[in-house]
């Protein structure tokens, strides 16, 4: 039986003119709205980037509907059983994914690798493999043999080059989750001297469509109520949102305080046996009650 709901990830760099923002986000907003749509859509001077999920037809014509916008594009498809976003939101932004350096514009076309050649390269030539993605998605899985910069957000990609180890003479291979932030990490990384730089076209997503276990280990990171996905693009039965800093977690617990089963990360359960509880209400409580028996 097929899977009730489709999520589609997408994104194109094309560009639009600043009068046209808001006539295009009406119109969007308003098809995803009659059609019972969740997720969220990016709309800048640069392109458009997003994640929507829906009924197969209705992101069907969705897909029509921004080709006739904005012209041909990748979407990364997926399936869950139900709506994965809460809300539908068309949001207008200065960029559609934020590095903050005003002198990077991606054509959308620069140095892409295909799953199957990227797949092939990664076999037979000598190259680093570069993960452009925060260390919280990087924890979840990882291409094999990968650099990962550790990450707090993408913002810090520019600086992670001016003392990169990587050599700039090294064939480097780059990758993210749908693709969207290598297309300016390449050309950042262009412009700190790198010239021989590949990414990923559609990034882990379009890679695990083609090759579900293949070189990429473990789940991709995804921001949506799913969490992560497994090798097959399916929910993750694995991972689950810790409820005390928001990260991807696996450790499975007993509250401490009310006994309900829970999901935390180990980070929080690292040094803080308070977090080994299914809420921050119950981490609060739990404190409470510690420090009463401590006075006592």
């Amino acid at each position: 039986m097929e899977s009730p709901i489709t999520i589609t990830a997408f994104y194109t760099f094309t560009p639009i003119e600043e009068s046209d923002l808001e006539t295009k986000q009406e119109e969007i907003h308003a098809f995803g709205k009659q059609n019972n749509m969740r997720g969220l859509v990016l709309l800048a001077t640069e392109g458009i980037n997003g994640t929507v999920c829906g009924t197969p037809e209705v992101i069907a014509q969705w897909k029509e509907l921004l080709e006739q916008h904005f012209g041909e594009m990748i979407f990364k498809d997926s399936k869950a059983d139900e709506l994965v976003f809460k809300r539908w939101f068309v949001k207008i932004r200065n960029e559609i994914v934020s590095l903050r350096q005003s002198d990077v514009h991606p054509n959308g076309e620069h140095k892409h690798l295909s799953p199957e050649e990227w797949d092939r390269v990664m076999e037979e030539e000598d190259v680093v493999v570069l993960d452009t993605r925060n260390a919280y998605e990087t924890e979840v899985g990882v291409f094999e043999g990968a650099v990962d910069p550790e990450l707090s957000n993408f913002q810090e990609f520019p600086e992670y080059l001016r003392t990169s180890p990587i050599p700039k003479d090294k064939k480097v291979l780059m990758y993210c989750t749908g693709g969207i932030r290598c297309e300016k990490a390449l050309i950042e990384m262009e412009k700190h001297g790198y010239d021989n730089v590949y990414q990923l076209e559609g990034g882990i997503l379009a890679y695990m469509a083609k090759f579900p276990n293949g070189k990429f280990k473990g789940e991709c990171f995804v921001f949506d109520k799913r969490v992560s996905v497994d090798q097959d693009l399916k929910p993750s039965q694995r991972y689950a949102t810790c409820p005390h800093c928001g990260n991807p977690g696996d450790q499975k617990i007993d509250c401490r305080l009310c006994g309900a089963e829970g999901t935390v990360c180990v980070h929080c359960t690292a040094n803080d046996k308070a977090k080994e509880t299914c809420c921050k209400d119950c981490a609060y409580r739990y404190k409470r009650a510690q420090v009463k028996i401590e006075a006592s």
